[in-house]
């Protein structure tokens, strides 16, 4: 009989207006890497949270069984004594902390109300050292990449005797390398006995390390798929997913690309914090009307700063060089300016950069161009309902209503509200940044769909993707950054995953 750590039976869970969790039921064996899989809006996090008490015992319908007993959490503290320690998709650690102190935080070993540091110092050393970092205890959380920020969390969660480990989204905002160091780490865990469950919506990871797969749709189970008993492909999951096989990943375009848009000439920034480190290195790219425009990259490699550089010079400093468009030279040196001269960015981190989570779809629609929905300084509640309106059902925005706070939305459709806060700017060049980071397949088709509407009514799209599979499926031209340079310019015909690996190695090699 299988050994069954986590039974979780029936589990209903309710918020004003939608019912989020419908009779769940989900089962773990213990010592395996199980897999919760589903689009944005499924359940997938507010089952975890139901499990880990972020939703106390009370707030919901159904039972939780863990270790064979009935269990009713009431708070995060209630689980964690028990061994399961969740991770969630936003990183909980205090940047200008050390990773002593982070791993520690709440949990100090000390002696009558004094931290004992030396036992902090050591027992730190020992986690970092199953973890596989060599970093010192006393490095500061800043100063160290996410992957590496990842890594912590992980050792933090070692630190409180973790039986069943929950990572939510883990790789999301990691490259390849680092997201196979993970992974690797969790198949070490599992050999040593631990449980684990991984939301992910990056199918090719947790077909590498799931044993067991479940799958959510609309609030409830779909099914539970064995990878032992039977290969499971990608396709399959992503049925079980959507309710419908999804042939192309990517909707087919037929480009009709027209003059240049933008243009970026030797355009160089020193570093935001270290402001004697030049970060940027005579960048020059451009961008023509109805192109989909690529820049690949590994993490570090100067993509996003570019884009904040250029957006309002809103990253960096000592900026200096040249943009224009259509041929003529614009002011680009505060965000207004930019956006007053057809730019607009959509940033890589939605819930902290490209949304007031606490407003509701209406209000952050239309917050970067008021002054289209007002007069004389007052807001005309009427046109902006109707703009709100207008981009709910133009993108799809799945809401009860324009007044649903952005906070509830799922990843997908905070993502669209985002994109529709920048298009009612009416951009001729639209600066995108992982677009789809964090987000499910369907919803990321829909993206894609959106992507190729805009480059038909001939807006010039710049988009930066850590998946190069993405970029390839969506670009015309991609451009390859490296350390801070552009160090290829690749056709669509001439674009693969290699050709933008070797890139990036051989500039490597020279730097």
């Amino acid at each position: 009989m299988d050994n069954i750590i986590l039974e979780m039976r029936g589990i209903t869970k309710t918020f004003p207006g939608v019912k989020a969790l419908d009779n769940v039921s989900f089962k773990v064996r213990e010592g395996e890497i199980h897999a919760l899989v589903g689009e944005n809006g499924a359940g997938k996090s507010t089952l975890m949270k139901v499990l880990s008490g972020v939703y106390p015992a009370g707030t919901y319908e159904g039972e939780i069984h863990y270790d064979g007993e009935e269990r009713r959490f009431s708070t995060i503290a209630d689980s964690e004594e028990l061994g399961i320690i969740i991770i969630h998709q936003e990183l909980a650690l205090v940047p200008l902390l050390s990773i002593a102190e982070n791993i520690f935080l709440g949990n100090e070993i000390a002696d009558k109300g004094v931290i004992h540091w030396p036992q902090t110092f050591s027992r730190t050393q020992e986690l970092l050292k199953k973890v596989g970092l060599t970093e010192s205890p006393a490095t500061l959380i800043t100063d160290i990449g996410v992957g590496k920020q990842q890594l912590v969390e992980i050792a933090k969660a070692l630190s409180k005797k973790v039986r069943l480990l929950i990572l939510d989204e883990p790789t999301a905002s990691l490259n390849e390398t680092d997201s196979d160091a993970l992974l690797k780490l969790l198949m070490e865990f599992r050999n040593q006995g631990m449980t684990s469950i991984i939301i992910s919506h990056k199918l090719n990871e947790i077909k590498k390390v799931a044993d067991q797969i479940t799958i959510l749709r609309d609030g409830g189970t779909v099914e539970t798929l064995d990878c032992h008993k039977e290969d499971i492909s990608e396709d399959r999951i992503i049925k079980g997913m959507v309710g419908r096989a999804m042939e192309d990943r990517y909707p087919p375009r037929e480009p009709k690309i027209g003059d240049t848009l933008l243009e970026v000439k030797n355009w160089n920034v020193f570093h935001q914090h270290h402001r004697d480190r030049q970060f940027l290195h005579d960048v020059s790219f451009k961008v023509r009307a109805g192109e989909v425009v690529g820049i690949a990259g590994l993490m570090g490699a100067g993509r996003t700063e570019t884009a904040m550089s250029i957006f309002g010079k809103s990253w960096g400093h000592k900026i200096t060089g040249e943009v224009t468009m259509r041929g003529q030279p614009v002011d680009v040196s505060t965000i207004p300016r930019a956006i007053k001269a057809g730019l607009a960015y959509v940033t890589e981190d939605r819930k902290q950069l490209g949304l007031v989570l606490i407003n509701n779809i209406k209000e952050n629609t239309t917050l970067a161009n008021l002054s289209a929905v007002a007069a004389n300084g007052v807001i005309d509640e009427r046109q902006e309902r109707k703009v709100a309106g207008d981009y709910r059902t133009k993108l799809r925005i799945r809401s009860h209503s324009i007044y649903q706070e952005a906070v509830n939305l799922s990843g997908g459709n905070q993502q669209k509200v985002v994109l529709s806060k920048w298009l009612f700017t009416n951009p001729e060049v639209l600066i995108l940044d992982e677009p789809t980071r964090g987000i499910d397949i369907g919803a990321k088709y829909e993206i894609y769909t959106i992507i190729n509407q805009l480059a038909a009514e001939g807006k010039g799209i710049l988009m930066i993707s850590s998946e190069m599979p993405e970029l390839l499926g969506t670009c015309d031209r991609i451009y390859v950054m490296n350390e801070g340079r552009i160090v290829a310019e690749l056709s669509k015909e001439e674009a693969s995953q290699e050709s933008i690996m070797r890139a990036i190695m051989r500039s490597g090699e020279k730097h």
